[in-house]
């Protein structure tokens, strides 16, 4: 039996650099620094607008720590370990009238293991046949700026290839920060990476952090029978989220998960991630970072103050998440394609639209303003929430917990924000992601048909209260 684990989830490490293939030295359009989800949509986009494009990725795959050692991997388990105790517990289904022995029900966590290793094999393996149809060229190994425009890159212990591109792309993510009285030994203190990969299920677990890594893995080891306390340095978990939703949250993982929670602790001086920026030979290249965290400071446009550099995803400002560094490596390959060509940038990122979910049981998911959001910046608005326990659809598959709550400006009704607690939330969230990325109001939505009878009816009844003061079916 494992001990127990004393781990800050927020904290991510990176895997040695790997060598692959050597080439001579090469010119190209565009060379994008790290493969993560920002970087591979950046340098694929890059080239299906027809520039000649390399990427540059330290590790032997593809994916960057989402993939590899982050989201795909941690929702693998966070799926199997529900199932499992779905299973054990029995009582949803006996409530549907399917009728099982809990007590034969059994977790394999090797098999478990052996799922999330083939489902991250195929990913990366698909990453890479993405680069190849797309002509992308691709080097394995350390790169660093010997100047603006020059990338070194190791490819093989003392031997390096050199990289002369038009346009750099650093999309390197980030890594982990580290507790200042904790020493991590990846045995009895460990980071999220050590506990994906757990041999046997722990007796105890202490999470430090109640974000989104944290809840997300101190699920997954609840479920499969780990006693887990998280502490929370901040008066609530998810301090982000909506209060609303982030007190039904732990609410839910109390009564079903046994989880135990301690917040507003003093304990906690230096949790989270830190920019990955270091060793890349940025003050060669005359890229400014910020000297207190490391990050990449960059105009609106995400260019650097070096004109031919630019930056996204977790090394500059906003939000960690793979998609938001997707998005920002989409519209930074138009901008240099504009920019080569002469042509019209059509590129664009609402930051207000861009969603966050976190994948516990129920999940929940939110985007735009908070209640707290907008009270802070003297916002006058409305609210409407509508509750699955009056869904049909929700009844009939017994998942009737959570509510959608939805925030407008009084003044014109416009969207401003959303939050969902469900156990499709990630899925349900998205109409208010297109509504708020296009200006709509709350009747927009409250106006548009919704199939019946499906869980997405809650949306536009939540709206319909929100903009009118009624719903229909509440």
């Amino acid at each position: 039996m494992v001990g127990s684990p004393f781990f800050g989830l927020n904290s991510l490490r990176g895997l040695s650099s790997a060598r692959l293939f050597s080439t001579a030295s090469h010119a190209f359009d565009v060379a994008v620094i790290g493969g993560g989800p920002g970087g591979y949509v950046s340098a694929i986009k890059a080239a299906q607008l027809g520039l000649k494009t390399a990427i540059v990725e330290k590790r032997s795959a593809l994916g960057g720590t989402c993939l590899n050692i982050g989201c795909i991997p941690s929702k693998c388990l966070l799926h199997s370990s529900h199932e499992y105790s779905a299973l054990k517990s029995g009582s949803t289904l006996k409530k549907i009238g399917v009728k099982i022995d809990s007590s034969s029900a059994a977790a394999d966590l090797t098999a478990m293991h052996r799922h999330r290793t083939r489902t991250v094999q195929m990913l990366t393996k698909g990453v890479k046949g993405l680069m190849d149809k797309n002509g992308v060229t691709q080097f394995h190994g350390l790169g660093r700026f010997t100047n603006a425009n020059t990338l070194e890159v190791d490819i093989t212990d003392g031997a390096s290839e050199s990289i002369e591109a038009k346009h750099y792309v650093v999309a390197t993510g980030s890594d982990s920060s580290s507790l200042p009285f904790l020493k991590i030994d990846g045995d009895v203190i460990v980071t999220s990476t050590e506990a994906l990969e757990f041999p046997e299920v722990p007796e105890s677990m202490a999470v430090i952090g109640g974000g989104v890594i944290g809840l997300e893995l101190g699920s997954v080891w609840a479920r499969l029978g780990t006693k887990v306390t998280v502490v929370e340095y901040m008066p609530h978990i998810l301090p982000t989220a909506d209060l609303d939703v982030s007190q039904a949250l732990q609410k839910s993982l109390q009564r079903h998960e046994k989880m135990n929670f301690h917040v507003a602790t003093g304990v906690l001086v230096a949790v989270g991630r830190r920019p990955y920026t270091e060793g890349l030979g940025l003050d060669r290249a005359g890229v400014i970072t910020d000297a207190r965290t490391g990050m990449i400071e960059v105009d609106e446009s995400l260019r650097t103050n070096v004109p031919n550099i630019w930056a996204i995803g977790d090394v500059v400002r906003g939000p960690m998440l793979a998609h938001k560094a997707e998005d920002e490596g989409f519209a930074v390959a138009e901008r240099i394609n504009a920019e080569l060509k002469k042509g019209k940038d059509s590129s664009h990122i609402n930051y207000d639209s861009i969603p966050s979910v976190v994948y516990t049981h129920p999940e929940i998911a939110w985007v735009g303003k908070t209640e707290a959001d907008c009270k802070k910046a003297g916002i006058d608005y409305k609210v409407g929430v509508f509750p699955f326990a009056a869904s049909g659809r929700a009844k009939c598959v017994d998942s009737t917990e959570g509510f959608v709550k939805v925030i407008s400006q009084k003044k014109d009704d416009k969207l401003l924000g959303a939050c969902i607690v469900q156990a499709s939330a990630g899925e349900l969230i998205h109409p208010f992601v297109l509504a708020i990325n296009y200006g709509a109001s709350s009747e927009d939505v409250a106006r548009t048909c919704f199939a019946h009878p499906t869980l997405s009816e809650a949306v536009r009844e939540a709206s319909m209260i929100t903009a009118f003061g009624k719903a229909i079916h509440v």
